[in-house]
């Protein structure tokens, strides 16, 4: 009889401390959601009240413009008649920033593949290690290395770029030089670039050891199993890569400041001296800017927030649509 009490009573012991952690689980998650759901919603009401406030800035400038902001390329919100455009801004980030991307992109999925399949643990633990502490140096000090190292080599390159693809409009033109929108390019494709090759590193190495091994045992060489089993797999990795360097290359101010030699209008030879972004604009203009120079800036600003957040879109979109291989 004391037996059968006794395993009763640990019985319902055992019963209670089962109903006490689940109680206390339901409690952490709910916690957790709640944490969750209010993280993302204060990412969403951050991003809305950047965009409140670069509207109410920007509208008393855009009122008193006389010039089209969409389409003008003159830049002179500080005169006694404001006239400014976003027209050569939106060019030179545009156009900077994909030419980045195609020099980073492939030397950074080369570099991904090599430490992730081709190095010896020995060099491969040291080499990404190296490659991700590019991503640590400063702005400044990639802007002064290509003001002064980078930017006097490229004018024999550019030269050389234009005898060989000058029948290809931009890089052709009659004068090559050296603080070039190609030259802000490889400065940019240099700075994304660890962005790129750590993301694309980090993806490959989940693909799943089975597809590796089979396409090895099926005789497959080692490129022909990188070609079949990992790049498929890592393809939505490498876009969603990529469009981060893209995005780090459109807002970058100070290298693309130090190297670019700002000169009025489109030019659409980008191995010519001349050009700007958005985030340069505003660097070089802000200090002796008035009233309305800053409203002018701050709405050049929302556009470069506009142009993020679409390509940010577009490439939830593409990754959406490969979701395959997640």
């Amino acid at each position: 009889m004391t037996t059968d009490t006794g395993v009763k009573s640990t019985a319902a012991a055992k019963g209670r401390v089962r109903g006490a952690a689940m109680s206390t689980g339901r409690a952490g998650d709910k916690i957790f959601v709640s944490a969750a759901r209010g993280s993302g919603i204060l990412v969403l009401a951050i991003m809305a009240a950047i965009a409140v406030f670069l509207i109410w800035k920007a509208i008393p400038a855009l009122r008193e413009n006389e010039a089209n902001f969409l389409t003008s390329e003159e830049w002179d919100p500080n005169g006694t008649t404001p006239r400014f455009g976003i027209a050569q801004l939106a060019f030179g980030t545009v156009i900077s920033s994909l030419l980045a991307l195609v020099i980073a992109t492939p030397v950074a999925i080369g570099i991904a593949l090599f430490i992730s399949y081709y190095a010896p643990r020995s060099v491969a633990g040291p080499l990404g290690y190296l490659v991700d502490l590019l991503a640590a140096v400063p702005s400044i000090v990639y802007g002064l290395w290509g003001l002064l190292v980078l930017a006097p080599h490229m004018e024999g390159v550019s030269s050389f770029l234009n005898s060989v693809l000058g029948w290809i409009p931009l890089f052709g033109g009659d004068s090559p030089g050296k603080n070039s929108i190609f030259t802000a390019s490889v400065v940019l494709a240099i700075m994304i670039l660890p962005i790129i090759s750590s993301i694309s590193r980090e993806v490959f190495l989940q693909v799943p050891r089975a597809h590796v091994e089979a396409a090895l045992a099926l005789g497959a060489t080692r490129w022909e199993m990188i070609r079949m089993s990992v790049l498929p797999y890592g393809r939505s990795g490498m876009i969603g890569a990529s469009m981060l360097g893209l995005g780090r290359a459109m807002g970058e101010t100070i290298a693309v400041a130090m190297v670019l030699t700002f000169v009025p209008g489109i030019n659409w030879h980008l191995l010519e001296d001349g050009g700007t972004t958005f985030a340069a604009n505003i660097a070089n203009s802000f200090a002796e800017a008035t009233e309305t120079g800053r409203g002018a800036l701050i709405a050049s600003g929302l556009v470069l927030f506009v142009i993020t957040l679409i390509v940010n879109m577009a490439a939830r979109a593409v990754v959406a649509r490969r979701k395959e291989f997640v």
